[in-house]
């Protein structure tokens, strides 16, 4: 075996056929193909699955049962494996704590700087905070009135997980007796607490317990410096029965005030009944006579209770009941206007007839009627007492009290309710906004007012990739010669790590965006940009289309950065069908030489001129122009658009667009510049709130959206998956299974046997095997291997129990169905028009491969978007659709592109209006009208630099998008209203003016 290359012999995972193929070690590879063809089983499924299971193999059996195990691939051999990473476009993470900044780990290193080089602030005054001494505290304390009943108590152990019985054991032989651990009192020499060392504790040592007074100040003295020493310079004064109006250096004292909040977590063990303060002899603001703590990494934390803002818990968004959810139209009378309570109902009933009593109004005035004051008091509570009525056995009740206001009265029965259809009718009617008590930092105000070089840590979290590399750079000058000892490796790792973010196209993203908004292609770069920052050498890197959401202008940046890789001493596989990055490739292997069975061959392997003057590559036709996508003949124009008027959602700046009806609009424009903002925060909320009365759904930020009357409904087909579970596979959702079903029901043995349609779903109990449930694989758990998935012995795999087997059609079982391909099933159902029509619906949009019974656990975005299309394709359609498109040609080979781009147009044709965001070129080209935004991402985009046809924007100098596609459009004619042909010269009544 030749030590650089790594070798397959005999892969047959999946559609794989017996494959051999050498791979060249420490080179850039790309593996192509058509669709289905084999290149992630190849790449993913066999030498990623290798490569992994070999090297976990090599750990401990203790360790492996932690990491888990991958399966062994269907393969003979494979060899010259290095450990393997892969980078796939799943997303980030899915926790709404995760953010860009924690998955890079920049927010690490953020909190490390703060905590060790930042001057605190106090956030009432904004003055900077210094250390108090203990006589300081002293004289705080009795400021107290004189007889308060306290607890001088030095904080040993803060939130550390453990026993503590040698602790324990230390604390009486030092003479202490009486301790609080988690706030519960112990005498240790009589009963000591049993803690469970898996969970985080507090001790509080208490030192003395005194009744305040002038005359106890040198006991107290005494006792404070006691407990500063025994605590490393900090202590707590734990009040059992806190006076009215505690005012200890003119702050509030109470457990919900400023002063708790400025201690340490909550600083408070029981609201109701005591009240806890904490001193430090490092910090506190002299003029509020506010104290804080220690400032450590765990302060900036906001997945952290010493860091999180206490009203968000670190999440930076609060749920609210929303007025304009409660009132939805205001024309309604008062009776009916509030959606949450139904005037049926005696109890609403008589409140709202009592608050319209109260102000003479009547109950059939419309809302948008009534004075802007007296709305407010029904909304939010009446500011006088109302008179209510309540009619009982005894004749006619009175009770005088205010009106609490529905809103209020919403928002309280959902925290007090016990039950979950109560909370879930309640939070209908509200909506997520930003938390006011942080403004959405998610932080403390103590750790938002730590600044270093006069920047506190939320404001940089709030900055772009790009802004805060600008920011960090040359930081040391403004930093002092401590400061900067100290910070200078720290920032070294901040900037790398923003530099290599930069380097992958991503210095538009904000550091505290949400890692859960990341499109796959996003996610993907941020694990790409991570792993070059680790600088490993000799590993396997597999990646799944890094190209995906990238402009063609950032297409360079990325290839750059595995080229980077490459240089290092790394294998790279990438599955990719981008051209540029096949043609910087040092080897490209081609998939094919079809989808699905007709595939999982090698039609041609070697440099990108290898496989331009291949004969068996459709990839190296579309590569030399053999075959192409061509541009349209004709572009549609249209009187009618349906308009979006100042939309300003995030970095969308105030911006007009136009979608003409009837039409096919890509929206396009480079990374963060504003394109899925502008589709699905605002068009597709917006429409649905309007057109499906959907209060459910928030909308982004715009003023209206006109031409609505154009269009009858409107459909987002993105990349989501179609089903969650194994059981859900593309016959189930395009409904495809039903009329099989069906078929087998009118079978000659079904009827004599009495078997319906029910009979023949793995969901249901009856035809089934109940061995494994109709999943057709039984799980062997392996403790510490990984599990494994066996065919189910019963039914070996099949998914019916032998009864249900026994029914054929033509000769196949159902499980023989689900397990043929598009096309086979195309041709074996030639007698049901109804499910040739919609297989056909599948072959259109390239996925005759697919087996009907494919788990959708296993489908890619891409794959999933086209079943969805095919979906939408098999309704009924009657026109007056509008259609929107996610990157529709994720994943998709030229040749199924081409497929694509005709279904498309066939929508077009059909009288409705599709509208799509794309960077793919050739799908571009064919649109009749673009919307170009930009000019760059983040807060340097969100305006519309271009809008036109491709030609139009093709000669806009400032339209990044513009300028790839000048080589790839000649003159076309343009097609007039719904159809309606254009002569060539008057193609300049398309073109915008300086007005438009």
């Amino acid at each position: 075996m030749s030590k650089d290359f790594i070798e397959v012999k005999g892969a047959e995972e999946h559609n794989l056929k017996d494959l051999d193929v050498r791979i060249p070690r420490e080179q850039f590879n790309v593996v192509t193909g058509l669709s289905g063809s084999g290149k992630s089983s190849l790449a993913f499924e066999t030498v990623y699955a290798e490569g992994q299971r070999r090297y976990i193999e090599s750990l401990s059996a203790y360790a492996r049962n932690f990491l888990g195990q991958m399966d062994k691939p269907q393969v003979e051999n494979v060899e010259g494996l290095s450990p393997a990473i892969s980078i796939d476009q799943k997303n980030a993470a899915n926790n709404p704590r995760s953010t860009v900044g924690t998955v890079t780990e920049l927010h690490d290193y953020l909190r490390l700087l703060y905590a060790r080089v930042g001057t605190p602030h106090c956030p009432e005054c904004g003055r900077e905070v210094g250390e108090q001494s203990a006589e300081t505290m002293v004289s705080r304390i009795l400021d107290l009135p004189d007889g308060t009943r306290a607890k001088i108590a030095a904080p040993v152990v803060r939130d550390q997980k453990g026993a503590f019985e040698d602790r324990f054991d230390e604390l009486v032989s030092e003479g202490y007796a009486r301790v609080e651990v988690d706030g519960e009192e112990y005498d240790l020499t009589v009963d000591r607490p049993e803690l469970d060392e898996n969970y985080d504790h507090t001790i509080d040592v208490v030192v003395d317990r005194v009744k305040l007074s002038s005359e106890a100040r040198p006991r107290i003295t005494d006792s404070v410096e006691t407990a500063l020493e025994e605590a490393g310079g900090v202590m707590k004064l734990i009040l059992p029965d806190p006076p009215e109006d505690p005012d200890i250096g003119g702050s509030e004292a109470r457990s919900t005030g400023d002063l708790a909040n400025v201690g340490s977590d909550e600083d408070v063990a029981d609201a109701a009944d005591r009240l806890v303060l904490e001193f430090s002899e490092e910090l506190a603001c002299t003029h509020c006579g506010i104290d804080f703590t220690e400032i450590e990494t765990r302060s900036f934390s906001f997945n952290s209770p010493h860091g999180a803002c206490p009203e968000c818990e670190g999440i930076g968004e609060t749920k609210e009941v929303s007025e304009k959810r409660v009132v939805v139209d205001e024309s309604k009378p008062l009776k009916h206007v509030f959606e949450p309570w139904s005037y049926n109902r005696s109890y609403y009933q008589t409140r709202l007839d009592a608050v319209a009593a109260h102000f003479d109004v009547s109950l059939d005035t419309p809302f948008e009627e009534v004075d802007d004051e007296i709305q407010r008091q029904f909304l939010y509570g009446t500011d006088d007492e109302v008179v209510f009525e309540r009619q009982t056995k005894n004749g006619t009740r009175r009770k005088q009290k205010r009106f609490e206001g529905i809103i209020p009265n919403l928002e309280r029965r959902y925290v007090e309710t016990d039950s979950q259809g109560t909370r879930d009718h309640i939070e209908d009617y509200m909506s997520v906004t930003e938390c006011p008590a942080c403004d959405g930092t998610r932080l403390k105000p103590a750790s938002r007012s730590v600044y270093v070089a006069g920047t506190a840590i939320s404001e940089v979290n709030r900055m772009s990739i790009g802004d805060a590399l600008a920011h960090f750079d040359g930081m040391e000058a403004r930093l002092d010669e401590r400061q900067t000892t100290i910070a200078e490796e720290i920032l070294k790792e901040i900037r790398a790590r923003l530099g290599f973010m930069t380097e992958v196209g991503l210095e538009y993203l904000t550091l505290d965006r949400e890692a859960s908004t990341l499109s796959g292609g996003e996610s993907q770069r941020i694990r790409l940009a991570t792993q070059v920052g680790s600088g490993l050498v000799g590993v396997l890197y597999v990646l799944d289309e890094p190209s995906i959401g990238l402009h063609q202008r950032d297409n360079d940046k990325l290839l750059d950065t595995l080229e980077g890789l490459r240089d290092l001493g790394n294998t790279l596989i990438v599955v990719e069908h981008d051209e540029e990055t096949m043609r910087r490739a040092d080897n490209v292997i081609d998939m094919g030489p079809g989808p699905g069975k007709r595939g999982g061959e090698v039609v041609a392997q070697g440099d990108f001129d290898d496989i331009v003057a291949s004969d068996d590559s459709i990839t190296g036709d579309f590569l030399a122009g053999r075959r192409q996508i061509p541009v349209p003949d004709t572009r549609r124009t249209a009187d009618d658009h349906l308009s979006v008027l100042g939309a300003r959602q995030h970095n969308l700046a105030d911006v007009d667009v136009d979608l003409p009806l009837g039409c096919f609009t890509a929206i396009t424009g480079v990374s963060g510049s504003g394109k899925s903002t502008l589709m699905h925060d605002v068009l597709y909320k917006g429409l649905a709130r309007r057109m499906n009365d959907n209060t459910s759904v928030n909308p982004g930020e715009h003023d209206d959206i006109e031409g609505i009357e154009g269009i009858e409904t409107v459909r987002l087909i993105d990349q989501s998956p179609i089903g969650r579970t194994p059981r859900s596979n593309p016959a189930t959702y395009t409904g495809i299974f039903d009329y099989v079903r069906e078929l087998f029901a009118e079978t000659k043995l079904s009827k004599q046997r009495g078997y319906e349609k029910g009979r023949f779903s793995f969901n249901v109990k009856g035809g089934r095997c109940e061995e494994c449930g109709g999943q057709g694989t039984v799980k062997i758990e392996m403790n510490f291997l990984s599990d494994v998935y066996v065919p189910c012995e019963e039914c070996e795999g099949a998914r019916y129990n032998d009864a249900t087997l026994d029914v054929t059609y033509k000769g196949k079982t159902i499980a023989d169905v689900l397990d043929m391909s598009v096309e086979e099933a195309h041709d074996f159902f030639e007698s049901s028009s109804r499910l040739r029509r919609r297989l056909k619906l599948l072959k259109d949009v390239g996925l005759d491969y697919m087996t009907l019974g494919q788990p959708s656990t296993t489908l890619s975005g891409g794959e999933a978007q086209r079943i969805k299309l095919a979906e939408e394709l098999g309704k009924r359609d009657t026109g007056n659709t509008l259609y929107l498109l996610d990157e529709p040609t994720t994943g998709l080979h030229s040749a199924d592109e081409k497929k694509l781009i005709d279904v498309l147009h066939r929508l077009v044709d059909n009288d409705n209006t599709v509208v799509v965001i794309e960077h793919e070129l050739d799908l571009v080209k064919n649109a009749d009208h673009v919307v170009d935004l930009g000019p760059e991402g983040g807060e340097h985009g969100g305006e519309v630099v271009a809008t036109g046809t491709p030609e139009e924007v093709s000669e806009v100098d400032a339209s990044h998008t513009g300028r790839y596609l000048r080589d790839l459009l000649p003159a076309v004619d343009v097609e007039g209203p719904r159809g309606q042909r254009v002569e060539p010269e008057t193609r300049e009544m398309a073109t915008p003016t300086d007005d438009d």
